[in-house]
């Protein structure tokens, strides 16, 4: 199934887990609605950010891509020098409306071709520090600790790891789903955790509360169904978006929400840019379930919503004898929002020329850190990013609305 998600553990118990367990930290929900939902989209396995935002103009890429390099004739929405791949087709509208736009030549601050390393590097996001917790955390943290639905991982039982840390969060396979392990009519487990409570200690209570209250705050959600205004692709990464815009539209006090699609490390046979090749299928799959995002949320929910990709590593510049491409570098990373200044390509492109290239890869002009700063700062009402990460700055990209 294309764009699937991280299966670790049935059932919400688990998700709960970093809810219950910490004492620190009470709902703080932002009772204005004028900062906007940071959706996190985490494409995993080696997003190939080259064949996405194309650089036709650089007269390297179709030396260094000479069987699956996207054609000029095919490009959509061009500037004179980038283009999208034909894929991308569902997400056109936005990209001509202004709300969708790309950074490219972005990435971590040093080469690192190791799935699991980069993953951890990307999630952390503190190199050269001792901090162990994950970056979105320390979002959560600078927004004062949301409990309940305000930072939640959607698609899996478990938070993802970008996620470690103290701040309360929960782990969503699903809305539908969302109840405690055992906790089945006739009995309610909820129930009695309740009363085992009553009289508890405030650290425990309190938890306790949280917790019964996120169930309480789900239960209201599926009883009252959700009739999306639009139809989302049956994937698992259309499922989570779907959930994703039915907490932002229920006004739950949701501040962050990750997920994931995976599947994109394509060593072999990615294809040549028309329906039925990998590359184009999983791309388009990818596209129409954002686009499906965007319409359901409308233009009233997208300008309460900035949604960033990222990705461990970017692939090669060059295809490989397999016709595919291994592990690289620099990377795009695609912004949608209803404040996104979109319809452009941001960032410094460093070329694809030999001398250009850093050991065969794609430079990184743009620390992809940078970039999501500036959407907190600017739109999330994240006054310190620098507590997020450390030594660096926002971007003067200029990529978003104030």
């Amino acid at each position: 199934m294309l764009c699937k998600r991280r299966t670790l553990l049935a059932g919400a118990a688990a998700g709960l887990t970093a809810a219950m367990l910490d004492t620190r930290f009470a709902f703080a929900a932002d009772p204005t609605g004028t900062r906007d939902v940071f959706v996190l989209l985490s494409l995993r396995g080696g997003f190939d950010g080259l064949s996405a935002i194309v650089p036709a103009a650089d007269p390297d890429y179709y030396t260094l891509r000479p069987t699956i390099g996207v054609p000029q004739k095919q490009l959509l929405g061009g500037d004179g020098f980038f283009g999208l791949h034909p894929a991308l087709a569902p997400l056109l509208p936005y990209w001509q409306a202004g709300t969708f736009a790309a950074v490219q030549a972005a990435g971590q601050p040093t080469p690192n071709r190791s799935h699991f390393a980069a993953m951890e590097e990307l999630e952390r996001a503190a190199p050269g520090t001792s901090i162990r917790t994950g970056w979105l955390d320390r979002v959560l943290g600078g927004f004062g600790s949301p409990g309940g639905f305000g930072g939640v991982s959607v698609g899996s039982a478990l938070p993802a790891r970008v996620l470690a840390g103290d701040a309360p969060h929960l782990g969503v396979a699903s809305i539908d789903g969302f109840k405690l392990d055992g906790d089945v009519d006739g009995r309610p487990l909820a129930a009695t955790m309740a009363k085992m409570y009553q009289g508890a200690p405030d650290a425990l209570a309190a938890n306790t509360g949280r917790m019964l209250g996120a169930l309480g705050t789900a239960k209201q959600l599926q009883t009252a169904g959700y009739p999306a205004g639009v139809t989302y692709p049956a994937t698992d990464l259309g499922n989570a978006l779907k959930d994703v815009a039915r907490l932002v539209k229920a006004n739950v006090g949701l501040r962050t929400a990750t997920l994931d699609c995976g599947d994109w490390d394509m060593h072999e046979d990615l294809g040549t840019a028309v329906s039925g090749k990998r590359y184009y299928d999983h791309l388009s799959a990818l596209a129409s379930a954002l686009a499906a995002f965007a319409a359901d949320l409308g233009p009233d929910g997208m300008r309460r919503v900035t949604l960033v990709t990222i990705s461990e590593f970017g692939r090669r510049a060059g295809q490989n004898g397999s016709g595919g491409l291994d592990h690289g570098y620099g990377n795009a990373m695609l912004l949608l929002g209803g404040n996104v200044k979109g319809g452009k390509v941001y960032g410094r492109w460093p070329g694809l020329a030999a001398s250009q290239l850093i050991d065969g890869d794609l430079a990184v002009t743009t620390d992809y850190r940078a970039v999501i700063a500036e959407v907190l700062r600017v739109r999330c009402g994240l006054g310190n990013t620098s507590a997020v990460f450390p030594g660096v700055a926002g971007s003067a990209l200029g990529l978003v609305s104030a």
